[in-house]
């Protein structure tokens, strides 16, 4: 078991002491050998993670670039596929032009998949200088582009998360059954989930080509992910000063709602991803690991 503190990282993202056992145990092991991929890779590689809403995935992310900046004195940057979310002007004209559902910031096609992969592109092959977009959930908008990252130095390693990395399309005859209410009241002669699923079979691939490492937290299902949710909005909710006020903060019954946006995919992915990743982390419903499996070598 690899000892490597990381008691600045758990007060800086307000962690309990036992997320330093749980890295001991599962994730120092995996990012140790990153690193080693990295060394012998000779090159800028890219990390992918996948997890569902609320599932650790970020804070994972985090974990990363802490422990391979601090411990292994690597470059890094880590990204969000949220972080490519079009803008909510973009997401509207879509709602308008398309269907009122992609107004809905979360499924494939409301995400600017060419500037992820011109991003990313830049990075690997140091084609400086290269602006990094973030996204503000809390007001629903992508930050002002004045206020972006600029990367001018070679980065070694790339983590690169979200919760439909990965994620494939269905055939056309899945589509037919709703999932849920929201599809079968909103969506009734399914032209959102035929243009979702076309823009993941058509753009997404291009983009999950660039990931060279493949980690999964996989939910025990998706109801889970109710709960997992609603603790994440609350956690968003609590890290704003009194002074920030937004109408864009969701209570319960708003959680419950956008939820079922993702369900289709996310249910698919959780069937579909599990045997193609390099790092498989099986959580139960307390989003406790109860195994690690290496599914594929690293190539």
């Amino acid at each position: 078991m690899l000892n490597i503190d990381i008691s600045d990282f758990l007060q800086k993202h307000r962690l309990p002491d036992s997320y330093q056992t749980l890295a001991e145990q599962w994730y120092l092991p995996v990012l140790e050998e990153i690193s080693m991929h990295h060394k012998s890779a000779k090159r800028t590689i890219t990390v992918g993670i996948n997890g569902a809403q609320g599932s650790g995935k970020s804070t994972l992310a985090q974990l990363a670039v802490y422990v391979l900046t601090q411990h292994y004195s690597l470059s890094v940057v880590s990204l969000s596929l949220d972080d490519f979310y079009f803008t909510r002007q973009e997401r509207t004209q879509l709602g308008q032009g398309i269907h009122p559902l992609l107004a809905t910031r979360g499924v494939p096609g409301t995400h600017d998949i060419t500037l992820a992969r011109r991003t990313i592109t830049q990075l690997i092959h140091q084609q400086f200088p290269v602006s990094i977009p973030r996204f503000n959930k809390a007001e629903d908008d992508r930050f002002p582009v004045e206020s972006a990252e600029i990367i001018t130095h070679p980065v070694d390693v790339i983590v690169l998360e979200g919760w439909c990395l990965g994620a494939e399309a269905q055939h056309e005859s899945s589509l037919i059954q709703p999932v849920n209410d929201l599809e079968e009241t909103e969506d009734k002669d399914l032209a959102w989930r035929r243009y979702v699923n076309e823009q993941l079979a058509r753009f997404y691939p291009k983009l999950f080509e660039l990931i060279d490492i493949w980690i999964m937290l996989k939910a025990p299902s998706f109801d889970c992910v109710y709960q997992w949710r609603l603790e994440q909005e609350n956690k968003l909710k609590s890290s704003l000063s009194e002074q920030q006020t937004s109408t864009q903060i969701m209570d319960e019954k708003a959680v419950g709602r956008f939820i079922k946006y993702y369900q289709r995919i996310t249910e698919n992915t959780l069937n579909t991803l599990p045997n193609k990743v390099n790092y498989l982390f099986e959580l139960d419903e307390n989003r406790q690991i109860t195994q690690l499996t290496q599914i594929t070598q690293i190539t």
